[in-house]
């Protein structure tokens, strides 16, 4: 077995916030190691259109956006691992990370920028018309809907806040529900039901997504009662998913703090996990926003806060030599 590669800092992940950790990490001249994982680029490599990430003035592809950002962090001195992570032992510094080919990673730092998946229905005609009509982020294509009259599938929080945020934009919002009741809190629920442009349809769920090759791709849906079986066709120009995402930390289970849905716990106003040195970035621990410029943002303050926290040791390896020996020595380094 081959020696492991040793970096002061490792980037798990490569969405804006791992490619934006690696940029000011090597401008830190920290030499980052990014690895990048099962889909290079993340989320917004099946994104088409992009309007709304600050600098550009015309609609830009997500795919090409996250190869720009590849190529500046390539660019300043990153150096990629085209493998996945599969092991990650964050018990010790510098910590363990095993490769899918084998090797393995030795990191002084590490910033965990895995992501997160929106959960979708899992029919074959949603996977055909993703990106063409059907979306799982309100807050990124309703703008494409203007005047148009769409549909968002959930019950809870994020499809309530979903269909209220439509409003601004679609002529009508229709909420489908799988159940005859919301989880969502009581006072979206009141906004929701008091809004003239929402129609609730309870206890269905959608069967097939219908569409056809026009711009939007998405001309209804077919649904089904699940209380009498009856099937129904409900026209719209756009559907929305909004039934939850799950963030990509299966790794770090039983070592990191998570919250129930799995986001990983960081300190408020910073990106650091309670194990000193781990840092975490981007929709792995931001179940609010979910935004490719707040990912980036965070993956910004990831690579600061782990540059500042290794010059510090640095610092105190210098001026007390003998106190950092004994700290290795018992594992607190």
């Amino acid at each position: 077995m081959s020696e492991p590669l040793t970096t002061r800092l490792a980037i798990i992940g490569s969405g804006p916030a791992g490619y934006t950790a690696a940029i000011y990490a090597a401008r830190a001249m920290l030499k980052p190691f990014l690895i990048s994982g099962i889909q290079p680029g993340g989320q917004l490599t099946i994104t088409t259109d992009v309007e709304n990430y600050p600098g550009f003035a015309d609609v830009i592809q997500g795919p090409w956006l996250m190869e720009q950002m590849r190529a500046q962090a390539f660019h300043v001195g990153t150096h990629f691992i085209e493998d996945t992570v599969v092991k990650a032992d964050l018990s010790q510094r510098p910590f363990r990370l095993t490769l899918d080919n084998g090797g393995s990673v030795l990191a002084e730092t590490v910033v965990i920028a895995t992501g997160a998946q929106a959960r979708w229905l899992d029919i074959d005609s949603e996977q055909k018309f993703r990106g063409f009509g059907v979306s799982a982020c309100a807050t990124c294509d309703a703008f494409f809907y203007r005047g148009k009259a769409v549909a968002v599938v959930g019950g809870g929080n994020t499809a309530v806040e979903e269909a209220l945020y439509l409003t601004s934009f679609a002529s009508k919002v229709t909420l489908i529900h799988r159940r005859d009741e919301l989880r969502a809190e009581r006072i979206l629920q009141e906004r929701l039901f008091a809004h003239p442009k929402i129609e609730v349809i309870w206890d269905n769920e959608v069967e097939e997504v219908l569409g056809d090759d026009n711009p939007l791709g998405v001309t209804g849906v077919t649904l089904k009662n699940l209380k009498t079986g009856a099937e129904s066709e409900l026209k719209i120009d756009g559907l929305f998913i909004a039934i939850g995402h799950a963030p990509a930390s299966e790794l770090f289970k039983g070592q990191l703090e998570m919250d129930a849905s799995g986001y990983l716990k960081v300190s408020p106003g910073t990106a650091a996990t309670a194990i000193k040195g781990v840092f975490a970035a981007g929709d792995v621990s931001d179940d609010v926003y979910r935004q490719a410029v707040t990912a980036a943002g965070m993956g910004c303050m990831a690579a600061l806060e782990a540059a500042r926290l290794l010059a510090e040791e640095d610092h105190e390896k210098a001026h007390n030599p003998i106190s950092h020996v004994e700290a290795e020595k018992t594992g607190a380094w």
